[in-house]
C-alpha cells in the first residue's frame, strides 16, 4: 500500500474517538483513578465553588434567572442565589455564573476551562440522584479528562478557527461526566456523545461580553441532556465526534484522533489544572506577574515609564487584545490596559478592579500609548517577557509563565482557600466561607453531595 494510499485509508477509517471514548469512560472502575487526583479535584472545586458565590451577583446570571428560573422553584441549588430550579436550567445558570468573572481554572490541554462546564452538571445531576461525594468526584475527573484530551487531539486548529473549547469541548465533558454519574454503559454514553456533538457550539467572537460565560452555562446544560436523552434510549451516530461531516471534520482542523489515555500512570488532566490569581483572560496572567515582580523588585510607579514593551504568542490576538477597552469586562481582555493598571500597581485580583470607569481613565488611556506589543510565533503561549525603560533611563527586564501547575499540594491549598476566601465572604460571611471550605476537603467521604449545596445555597 502506497503513501498515499495509507493515507487515504486513515481518512475512511479514522480512529473510532467517539466509541473508544465511550468505553474508557463506562468501564473506568474507582480503583483506576489515583488518590492524587481525588485530592487535586477538590481543589478544584473548591475554586470553582467561589468563582459560582461571587459570579452569582453578576448582572448576566440575574437575567438568566429571570428568564429560565421563572419562579425559583426545582429540585436542584441555584448556589448562593437563595433560590431553586429544574435540573438542566440549574446547571446553565450556575455554570454562566461560574465563569461570568473570567476567574475560574484553565487547562492547557483543553486550551479553555473545564470546570464551569463540568461541574455545574454532575452538581446538579448530583443532588437529584443524592450522589456520594466520592462518585462526584470520579464523574468529574472522568468528564474533564474526556474534554482536555479531545482538546490535545485537536492541538489548535480548533481554537484558532474561532472556537471556544470551553463551550464547545466543554459540552462532551459534561456528557461523559454525567453519564459515568447515571452509570451508563458503554453504548449508552457513545450516544451521549453522539447527541453532545450536535450540541456543543461557542464562538471566541464573543469574548468581552456577557456571552462568553453563557458558553459554560450552555455546555453543561447540553452536555447534561445529552446524557439524561441517552439514558433514555435516544439515538445519535457512535461516529459523531470523527465520522465523516462529524464534529471533528467540521470544527477542528489538523484533528487526530486517539485513545483518551496511552500511559496509565500519567497524570489525569485535574491534575494539570492552572488557577487565576488575576481576575482577568488567562493569557495575560504572565505579563502580569512579570510586571508585578520587577515593581516589587525595583519600586517605580507608572509615572515612572517612559514606555514599555510586552512580548507574548501571536495567538493573544484574537483573545485579549482589545485595543480600546470601554467596560469593565473588556479591561480582562485587553492585554495593553491590563498592562497599564499593572504598572500602577493596581491590585488585578480584585474583582471591583473591573470596572467601566478603569476602561477609561485618561492615565491608562494614555499609558497604553506607551507600551507595544510585540506578537511572535515562536514562543509558548503561556509566557511573557516584559520590558520596562524608566525615564531615569535604566532598562529593566521581566519574564514569567503561568503554564506551569503548581507541584506542591499544600500550598496549592493555601492560596486557593485564600482566593476563595476573598470571593466568598463578602457574600456569605466568614463562618459559611470556613464551612464550605471544610466540607469541599472532606468531600471524598460525604455520603450525600446535597449537604454542601444546601450549605452553597
Amino acid at each position: 500500500m502506497s503513501v498515499a494510499e495509507v493515507r487515504d485509508h486513515v481518512s475512511r477509517n479514522p480512529f473510532p474517538v467517539t466509541r473508544e471514548t465511550a468505553q474508557w469512560a463506562a468501564g473506568l472502575q474507582d480503583q483506576d483513578i489515583p488518590q492524587a487526583a481525588i485530592e487535586r479535584a477538590t481543589h478544584v472545586l473548591l475554586d470553582w465553588l467561589g468563582c459560582t458565590i461571587a459570579g452569582q451577583s453578576e448582572p448576566l446570571v440575574a437575567m438568566l434567572r429571570e428568564e429560565i428560573a421563572g419562579d425559583g422553584r426545582g429540585d436542584c441549588t441555584l448556589i448562593a442565589s437563595g433560590a431553586q430550579a429544574r435540573l438542566h436550567d440549574a446547571a446553565l445558570i450556575n455554570g454562566a455564573a461560574a465563569h461570568a468573572l473570567d476567574y475560574d481554572d484553565v487547562n492547557r490541554r483543553l486550551h479553555g476551562h473545564p470546570t464551569a462546564c463540568i461541574a455545574p452538571a454532575v452538581m446538579a445531576l448530583g443532588e437529584v440522584l443524592g450522589s456520594s461525594g466520592h462518585d462526584v468526584l470520579v464523574s468529574f475527573i472522568i468528564g474533564t479528562e474526556v474534554a482536555c484530551s479531545l482538546g490535545e487531539m485537536s492541538e489548535d486548529g480548533h481554537y484558532e478557527a474561532g472556537f471556544h473549547a470551553t463551550g464547545t469541548l466543554g459540552t462532551f465533558g459534561a456528557a461523559v461526566a454525567t453519564a459515568k454519574l447515571m452509570r451508563l454503559d458503554a453504548d449508552q454514553t457513545a450516544m451521549a456523545l453522539g447527541i453532545a456533538a450536535s450540541q456543543a457550539s461557542g464562538l471566541k467572537a464573543n469574548f468581552g461580553t456577557m456571552t462568553k460565560p453563557f458558553h459554560a452555562g450552555k455546555a453543561a446544560m447540553n452536555g447534561l441532556l445529552s446524557a439524561r436523552l441517552a439514558a433514555r434510549g435516544f439515538t445519535a451516530s457512535d461516529k459523531a465526534i470523527e465520522g465523516a461531516h462529524g464534529f471533528a471534520q467540521a470544527q477542528m482542523p489538523g484533528f487526530e484522533g486517539g485513545p483518551i489515555r496511552t500511559d496509565e500512570h500519567a497524570p489525569y488532566a485535574v491534575e494539570q489544572m492552572l488557577y487565576k490569581y488575576h481576575a482577568a483572560c488567562f493569557l495575560t496572567h504572565s505579563t502580569l506577574n512579570a510586571i508585578q515582580e520587577l515593581r516589587s523588585e525595583h519600586g517605580f510607579t507608572l509615572d515612572d515609564v517612559k514606555a514599555a514593551d510586552i512580548r507574548v504568542r501571536s495567538t493573544h490576538s484574537s483573545v485579549c487584545c482589545i485595543p480600546e477597552p470601554v467596560s469593565g469586562l473588556e479591561i480582562k481582555f485587553s492585554i495593553l490596559h491590563l498592562a497599564a493598571m499593572g504598572l500602577d500597581g493596581a491590585d488585578t485580583s480584585a474583582l471591583e478592579t473591573y470596572n467601566d470607569a478603569s476602561a477609561v481613565d485618561l492615565r491608562y488611556v494614555a499609558a497604553r500609548q506607551r507600551i507595544r506589543l510585540d506578537l511572535v510565533d515562536d514562543m509558548d503561549r503561556s509566557s511573557a517577557v516584559v520590558k520596562i525603560e524608566l525615564k531615569g533611563g535604566s532598562t529593566l527586564k521581566g519574564e514569567a509563565n503561568v503554564g506551569i501547575p503548581e507541584q506542591d499540594t499544600d500550598t496549592q491549598w493555601r492560596r486557593l482557600s485564600a482566593k476563595f476566601a476573598s470571593l466568598t465572604e463578602p457574600h456569605i460571611g466568614k463562618e459559611r466561607t470556613a464551612s464550605l471550605t471544610g466540607i469541599i476537603a472532606d468531600l471524598e467521604h460525604a455520603k450525600d453531595i446535597r449537604a454542601l449545596l444546601k450549605a452553597a445555597s
